[in-house]
């Protein structure tokens, strides 16, 4: 069984959105490694999120959505390109390596359909001197990342504008002045209001709470001595930054992307293009727990990052569109990345085919019946010395409430009832052998074997950075 869709968009919902005097703008907030339960309408009840938990309150909150993957890279390849993570070009974590030139993202694709294009934080899918940068895939602007592990620095010597470097003030080995995520939200928010009056798709690709885990004093100091703290960060390698006030830290580090995620809602609603807006906000992959649980940031889940688990798959989802998304909906309806760019499509009134494994959530999201997958299928292949180990890798397939889980590489299959056990407490494999090995040969049907992935020399684990 292949779970391989060729989605041809909603002809009646995109019919419908091009009579509308323009066509609607797309903003994709993401945070990273933000867990399911780090934010307050999710559950969290220690941190602070008030502009996320109204975004919420005036829009439809998904229970059910799964990043691309469980790690950085390859999840935000399955968003560009469609592709579930059987299928997209980038299978693994390593950094900098690129996407295929002949890839089509999602922004070449709007770009095509009259819309300007930005992202602001991290790319991960082609560092320079690749083929594949941000601005050579789509983008007409980005100010950000290129490479995972530059984006590990909150305080960088620089970051960069359209493939060039762009200094930072008063940042150094001796010195930490400015916040990046600040500079980016700030050029995220520039973005918007210069192209207000044209269609735009902004993916707003912030870079925290990942560590390293540090934040601006005026966000830091709103959790100082609010929880009892933990053994200090310190990276194994010295490169990051140590961090004594860990869980403040963390605390204050989400707090910031809910402050970013108001100033673009405020601006909206200051600019008059609430109504002409779909904003969504997520996560790129499963929490990490903060290294000790205290805030519970996978929610109910069992795993975290890295991991097949509902922990390190399901995130934060939420979709916001005065007019258009009733207010206060809870949605449970099943769903991962690889569907964002037929959504947008759809969105943008295309009425065009493309070749990808998503389907267009409009339906859903306009309050309509829609079917659903038939299956969602994850994998994290292992990546050493250049090239990807040949093995059966870590997996997970989703039918309906089954979810099938391969824990580590060439592992016996667990099989987990999420409707009767959402945290995957009991393996039902030996009890349901029948299911078990349907949803294991499911997954090897799902799945193509993964390109060579040479990964390309980079500089970011020196003081450059």
């Amino acid at each position: 069984m292949s779970i391989t869709r060729r989605t041809l968009f909603g002809a009646a919902p995109a019919a419908a959105l091009a009579q509308q005097r323009r066509k609607p703008n797309i903003v994709w907030i993401m945070a990273d490694d933000l867990g399911w339960g780090d934010v307050g309408c999710y559950g969290q009840k220690l941190i602070r999120t008030p502009n996320i938990d109204r975004m919420a309150a005036e829009g439809m909150r998904f229970t059910d959505v799964y990043a691309g993957c469980s790690v950085c890279a390859p999840s935000r390849s399955v968003l560009m390109t469609g592709m579930h993570a059987g299928h997209t070009s980038i299978r693994s974590n390593p950094g900098g390596v690129p996407l295929l030139e002949s890839d089509v993202t999602v922004a070449e694709l709007l770009r095509e359909q009259g819309y300007t294009c930005g992202l602001f934080g991290k790319w991960g899918l082609g560092d320079v001197g690749t083929a594949t940068t941000a601005v050579k895939k789509g983008f007409d602007e980005h100010v950000g990342f290129l490479h995972q592990a530059h984006a590990h620095f909150q305080y960088p010597r620089f970051i960069y504008h359209n493939d060039r470097e762009y200094p930072l003030e008063g940042n150094s080995d001796t010195s930490r002045k400015t916040y990046a995520n600040d500079v980016m939200a700030r050029k995220g928010l520039e973005f918007i209001r210069r192209n207000q009056n044209r269609p735009f798709f902004a993916y707003l690709s912030y870079t925290i709470p990942h560590f390293e885990p540090h934040v601006p004093e005026d966000s830091l100091s709103e959790y100082r001595g609010k929880f009892p703290e933990t053994t200090p960060f310190r990276a194994p390698n010295g490169r990051l930054a140590p961090q004594t006030e860990l869980r403040a830290a963390f605390a204050g580090m989400v707090s910031r992307v809910d402050r970013y995620v108001g100033e673009v809602l405020a601006l909206l609603r200051e600019l008059n293009l609430e109504r002409d807006t779909l904003v969504f906000f997520t996560s790129d992959n499963g929490g990490i727990n903060a290294g000790d649980n205290f805030f519970k940031s996978c929610g109910p889940f069992r795993g975290q990052k890295g991991t097949m688990n509902e922990g390190g798959l399901r995130v934060p989802m939420i979709a916001r569109w005065p007019g258009r998304i009733a207010a206060g909906k809870v949605s449970s309806f099943a769903w991962s990345f690889h569907d964002f760019l037929p959504t947008a499509l759809d969105v943008a009134g295309s009425g065009k085919t493309h070749r990808c494994d998503g389907m267009s959530l409009l339906p859903t999201l306009l309050g309509k019946n829609q079917k659903p997958h038939d299956s969602l299928y994850w994998e994290l292949p292992r990546y050493a010395k250049g090239e990807f180990v040949q093995e059966t890798p870590q997996q997970a397939m989703r039918k309906g409430h089954w979810k099938a889980v391969r824990p580590k590489p060439g592992a016996p299959v667990e099989l987990y009832d999420l409707r009767n056990d959402p945290g995957e407490e009991r393996n039902l494999a030996a009890q349901h052998p029948d299911v078990a090995a349907g949803l294991e040969a499911a997954m090897k049907a799902a799945r193509v074997p993964p390109r060579p992935q040479k990964e390309p020399p980079h500089p970011w684990w020196d003081a450059r950075s």
